[in-house]
């Protein structure tokens, strides 16, 4: 299983594909990492070299995308900041409720969890 910022990628699946467990990676920038590294993007991130995968971190390092664990502190961090000022969206977060303006009334299970029952 080749290795790409600390993250094992599935060998079994094309290289387009597999780039897309990188936490911060998604369809669009995958495939602009194939194309800018010239590998076949039909091959198995399995049958990658040591030096392919270098090139493929390599490449992502360069663009200075964020990816994994400076994306999840900054998202973290934007939280905390909304939460700090006692915005709206902040005060939203911190109680569980939906954030963007979503009605409440009869949905929003999944935000704020299973229906629980009143008791006498």
């Amino acid at each position: 299983m080749p290795r790409i910022l600390g993250v094992d990628i599935p060998a079994n699946k094309k290289l387009e594909y597999s780039l897309r467990y990188v936490y911060g990676i998604g369809p669009t920038r995958a495939k602009a990492v194939v194309a800018e590294s010239g590998l076949d993007p039909d091959r198995r991130a399995g049958d990658l070299s040591e030096e392919e995968v270098n090139q493929l971190a390599s490449i992502i390092g360069d663009k200075q995308y964020l990816c994994e664990g400076d994306l999840r502190r900054e998202r973290t961090a934007n939280l905390k900041r909304l939460s700090a000022i006692r915005s709206v969206r902040g005060m939203r977060h911190m109680r569980g409720l939906p954030v963007r303006g979503q009605r409440t009334k009869t949905n929003a299970r999944t935000r704020k969890g299973a229906i629980k029952p009143v008791r006498k």
